[in-house]
């Protein structure tokens, strides 16, 4: 009997599931249905950067999680068929004035390395290393070379994996639903029951899960970043990320394009308007590292809403007391980081259920979500 299996987003974890459950064993046997109307999403906003080895974050089921999705991109990007525009490891590169800050910075790679095999190799570069590598800048500072560090376009990625998947089991509806306190999905064309339900809607999972009885510790934050046009500077198609101190990042793509940002916004919430006064900020941080931009260079900026909880942590899996309906939340600005492998272990459940230990990676999911009459 063919299984029916619902999924509410389709950002980096909701098309990430999808695309496993078209592609995972016994998944010809399964019906999906997502569901998003495309309002705020973070991932569609986003330009990431995949380098979470140097993180100094002290949650350690956090790192091991980022490390499992940075060890899954090249994989998951042969697989889906996709290309360079979407995905490339062109290096990441993180800056340290101070040379003991370096040096420390150094070391803790050379400490990671041992267990990311991803990672590449790892050396230090000098200032006029790094301006060799990154040519438009004009004040580099010297740093810390990862070459398995990559750049990821959200919106191309998550474009790609439900193309992949809809051509297989695939329906989009572009529209918002919400949950009833049975777990049914209500439509625009009447509630409906689903074998399982992946709710995958980032901030918003908050307002799905509460007629469940459900209170999800889950928080919005606005993000904003800025594309730029620097075709005329010198470039070359396959610069390193750049994550400078005290400074925006810096992500250089093919055909002259430059992204700045993003930014980490608490009191914007679910607001989507560009910010003017972001925008500049934006553009001053670019500007410290190439004095001759001016606005004219700036060719659009992008805003999305992304979801925190109260310790930063992400938490996904089986929605205590509910069972068919799983959930994901939380993931920050990391998502196009952590989220395909949070996809992945998804559709999994999904498809095959049992009681998952994802202990490794996570929380008890008790942590995040309590009953509404605590």
């Amino acid at each position: 009997m063919e299984k029916q299996i619902a999924i509410i987003g389709g950002g980096i974890v909701g098309a990430t599931a999808a695309y496993y459950l078209s592609t995972l064993p016994g998944g010809q046997q399964v019906k999906v249905t997502l569901f998003d109307d495309g309002l705020g999403q973070a991932t569609t906003a986003a330009a990431g950067i995949i380098s979470p080895w140097l993180s100094k974050r002290r949650n350690q089921q956090w790192y091991q999680l980022a490390k499992a999705g940075a060890d899954l991109y090249p994989q998951l990007i042969h697989d889906a068929q996709l290309g360079t525009d979407v995905y490339q490891q062109t290096g990441t590169i993180v800056t340290r004035e101070i040379p003991t800050d370096l040096e420390l910075l150094f070391d803790l790679a050379q400490e990671r390395r041992q267990t990311a095999v991803t990672m590449g190799s790892v050396t230090t570069l000098t200032a006029a290393e790094v301006q060799a590598k990154i040519p438009l800048l004009a004040n580099a500072q010297p740093g810390v070379f990862i070459s398995g560090g990559a750049r990821v376009d959200g919106a191309a990625l998550v474009a790609g994996l439900l193309a992949q998947a809809t051509a297989k089991n695939l329906t989009i509806r572009r529209e918002r639903v919400h949950l009833t306190a049975q777990g049914q999905v209500v439509t625009s064309l009447g509630a409906r029951q689903f074998d399982r339900v992946i709710v995958a809607a980032g901030a918003w999972a908050k307002e799905l899960l509460a007629p469940l009885g459900i209170t999800a510790d889950v928080r919005p934050q606005k993000g904003q970043l800025i594309e730029l046009a620097v075709k005329d500077y010198p470039i070359q198609e396959n610069m390193p990320v750049l994550m400078p101190e005290g400074e925006r990042d810096f992500v250089p793509f093919g055909h002259g394009k430059l992204i700045v940002g993003a930014t980490h916004e608490d009191d914007g919430k679910f607001n989507l308007q560009v910010d003017p006064t972001v925008t500049a900020d934006l553009f001053a941080s670019a500007q410290r590292l190439m004095p001759s931009l001016t606005t004219a260079n700036i060719t659009g900026a992008r805003v999305g809403t992304r979801a925190y909880t109260s310790d930063f942590a992400p938490f996904f899996g089986p929605v205590p007391d509910h069972e068919a309906i799983l959930v994901a939340s939380g993931l920050g600005s990391s998502g196009l980081t952590t989220g395909p492998q949070v996809g992945r272990l998804l559709a999994g459940s999904a498809l095959y259920g049992g009681t998952p230990d994802w202990s490794e990676y996570e929380k008890p999911l008790a942590t995040y979500l309590k009953p509404s009459a605590e």
